[in-house]
């Protein structure tokens, strides 16, 4: 009878091999001549190393990111045969799989050597990264949201989160609007603005958009006149308005032309004359108390 010395042996650690059959198909001697093929990659005998391809295969993951692993210091560069070739073992692999677990849990590539040190270091990075992922994490379950409700058409995809209700009221341009304001002021003042389109009358907004652009000069002083009302209201409530770089993301004065060059553009020449009229009556009116 043979011994377990004698035979290969599946044990959890893997396999016992017996470098003195050749059951297994490799005779003695023979793994040398074996460990080297005619393309110049490792052969297929019990100390087998792979090449490039092979090992990403076996790691699931491609070539390319094999390379970069390579550029950015995560993965040893292996060995190389006689002709050149890469000799990929099983460390390497081992590495890659490593690396690609790390990844699935979501750790980015720059973290991956501060995550496998094992110590307190690791511990912090993995603290870190969970609570960027529960940020990620409520990011997409908020955007699910929003895009059931663009599904079941409540809404649409044209305006910032919090206006949703706001669909049916809104012109396209105060939609295009609502847009450039949700990137170049903050959550405060994008909800003081939700709450003036909503209170502001209908028919004024309707007739504001509807104003020609050739106008005649009363019909712009009675369009000024009645979008003064809303809008000294507006100055009254939110003071930020009359210095809105208050409210501001980024670098002011980008802000400010931001603002600016989207009003210009977006409004014609008698709503933007209708606008100037309407701040110097509403002004007025604060003023008189």
């Amino acid at each position: 009878m043979r011994t377990p010395q004698d035979l290969s042996v599946w044990r959890p650690q893997g396999f016992y091999y017996d470098m003195h059959s050749t059951e297994h198909g490799v005779a003695p001697g023979a793994a040398a001549s074996q460990n080297e093929s005619e393309d110049g990659r490792a052969g297929k005998g019990p100390f087998m190393a792979w090449s490039t391809r092979e090992v990403a295969d076996l790691a699931g993951t491609t070539v390319n990111t094999v390379r970069h692993y390579h550029q950015v210091g995560l993965l040893e560069q292996p060995s190389r045969s006689s002709n050149g070739y890469k000799s990929y073992e099983v460390s390497h692999l081992v590495q890659l799989l490593r690396i690609r677990r790390l990844r699935e849990l979501g750790v980015p590539l720059d973290q991956i050597d501060r995550v496998s040190a094992g110590d307190d270091r690791a511990l912090a990075a993995l603290e870190d990264i969970d609570a960027e992922l529960a940020v990620t994490i409520e990011r997409l379950q908020q955007a699910r949201v929003e895009i059931r409700t663009i599904i079941d058409g409540a809404t649409t995809t044209d305006l910032p989160r919090g206006f949703e209700n706001l669909t049916a009221r809104l012109t396209e341009t105060e939609r295009s609007l609502m847009l450039i304001y949700s990137q170049v002021y903050d959550d405060e003042a994008m909800r003081d603005l939700r709450v003036m389109l909503e209170s502001d009358p209908a028919d004024v907004r309707a007739d504001f958009d509807a104003l020609p652009p050739d106008a005649d000069e009363q019909t712009r002083i009675r369009m000024a006149e009645r979008y003064a009302v809303g809008l000294a209201h507006d100055l009254t409530t939110y003071p930020w308005l009359q210095d809105p770089l208050a409210h501001h993301r980024g670098r002011p004065q980008m802000t400010w032309d931001a603002v600016a060059e989207s009003v210009a553009a977006l409004y014609n020449a008698a709503q933007l004359d209708v606008i100037a009229r309407a701040h110097v009556i509403a002004l007025a009116t604060i003023a008189a108390g």
